[in-house]
C-alpha cells in the first residue's frame, strides 16, 4: 500500500493545483456546520467542556480516516482513490494563490475598498482603516502562515498516517479558527483547540520555514539572507509557529513584517519581522509563488515519507508488533 499512499498524496496535491476547493459542498464548510451544531449542545465556559468539544470533533474525523485505510489497505486501487480525494479536500494552496493573487491585483489598480472587502477570505483582521502597505502586509502574513496550515501541515500529517492524519489535522486547524481566538466566549471554551492546533503545527510550520529558505529564490530573494532572518526573528512572534513561517517569507521577499494588528474588537502589537520596506502590492505575487514552490517541495517529500514510513509497511502487511505470527 505504500506506493498507494504516496500516489494518492501527489495525486491529491495535483487535483488541488488544478481545480481548487470545491464551489459548493465542501466537506471542510460541511465539518464546520457539523462542529458548531456541536458547540451550541456541548457549550459551557470551562476549558473541561471545550476538551469534550475537541475530542469529539477531531475524534469522528480520525475514527473516520482511520476505517478507511483499513478497509482498503489490501485494496490499492481503493486507498489511492481514498488518499486522494482525502488530500484534494484538506487542501488549500490553488484558493491561497489565488487570494494572494486577487489582493494584489486590487491594490496594484489602487482599489482599497476592493481589497478591503477581500482582506477577510485570508484573514480576521479589521480591515476597514488599512493603508495600501498595511493591507500588503496583512495578506502576505497571511499567505505566509496559511501557506503552513493549508498545504504544508495537511501533507505532513497525511504522509504520516494517511487518510486519518489529513482528516484529523484539518478537523484540528478547522476548530482552531472557530473556537481558538480570544474573545470572551471562547476564553476558556477554546484553549484546547487551540493547544491542540499549536501541538500538531510544531513541526509543519518548521518545516515551511527550512522550505521557504531552499526556494526563496523563486521570489527573489537569497537562501543565505533568508536563513539569517528567519534564525533571527522567528521566535519573535507571539505564535510558537507563525513567526517560523513569517520570519521565512520576510526574509526571502526583503520585506518587514510585523506590527500593529486590529482585529473587531481588540488590538495587537507584535514585533517587526524581517528588514527592509514595508510590503507592497508587487511583493504579494511573489509571495504567491513563493507558496507555491514551497507546496510543491513539501508534496514531493510527503509522497517519498508515505512510501518508505514503516507504518505503512506494517498496514501492508497486515501485522504489528505484537502478531504471534511474525
Amino acid at each position: 500500500m505504500t506506493a498507494a499512499d504516496a500516489a494518492g498524496l501527489l495525486a491529491g496535491y495535483l487535483l488541488d493545483a488544478a481545480v481548487g476547493d470545491p464551489r459548493r459542498f465542501h466537506p471542510v464548510a460541511g465539518f464546520g456546520t457539523a462542529a458548531d451544531a456541536l458547540e451550541r449542545r456541548l457549550y459551557r465556559p470551562t476549558r473541561a467542556r471545550g476538551a469534550v468539544f475537541t475530542a469529539v470533533a477531531v475524534g469522528v474525523p480520525v475514527l473516520a480516516g482511520l476505517a478507511a485505510s483499513r478497509a482498503t489497505r489490501r485494496h490499492p486501487v481503493a486507498r489511492f482513490a481514498v488518499t486522494a480525494a482525502a488530500t484534494w479536500t484538506v487542501l488549500g494552496a490553488r484558493t491561497l494563490r489565488h487570494e494572494g493573487r486577487t489582493m494584489g491585483r486590487h491594490l496594484e489598480a489602487g482599489d482599497l475598498e476592493a481589497a478591503r472587502g477581500r482582506l477577510n477570505h485570508l484573514c480576521g483582521r479589521d480591515p476597514s482603516a488599512l493603508d495600501e502597505p498595511e493591507l500588503a502586509r496583512a495578506a502576505v502574513e497571511s499567505v505566509a502562515e496559511n501557506t503552513s496550515d493549508a498545504v504544508v501541515a495537511p501533507l505532513f500529517w497525511g504522509a504520516l498516517f494517511g487518510p486519518a492524519g489529513l482528516l484529523g489535522y484539518r478537523a484540528v486547524n478547522t476548530l482552531d479558527a472557530m473556537v481558538g481566538h480570544r474573545s470572551e466566549r471562547y476564553e476558556r471554551f477554546g484553549t484546547a483547540s487551540a493547544r491542540l492546533d499549536d501541538l500538531a503545527n510544531l513541526g509543519p510550520s518548521r518545516l515551511t520555514g527550512l522550505i521557504t529558505v531552499a526556494v526563496s529564490f523563486v521570489a527573489g530573494g537569497s537562501p543565505r539572507e533568508t536563513l539569517r532572518v528567519w534564525r533571527r526573528d522567528r521566535a519573535d512572534h507571539p505564535s510558537p509557529n507563525s513567526g517560523q513561517c513569517e520570519a521565512a517569507m520576510a526574509g526571502a521577499l526583503g520585506v518587514r513584517l510585523g506590527g500593529r494588528n486590529v482585529y473587531f474588537g481588540r488590538t495587537e502589537v507584535r514585533p517587526f519581522l524581517g528588514d527592509g520596506p514595508r510590503p507592497g502590492a508587487a511583493h504579494l505575487r511573489k509571495a504567491a509563488r513563493l507558496s507555491g514552490a514551497v507546496g510543491a517541495v513539501a508534496a514531493l517529500l510527503a509522497g517519498a515519507v508515505a512510501a518508505t514510513t514503516p507504518i505503512r509497511h506494517r498496514e501492508r502487511t497486515g501485522k504489528s508488533q505484537g502478531d504471534p505470527t511474525r
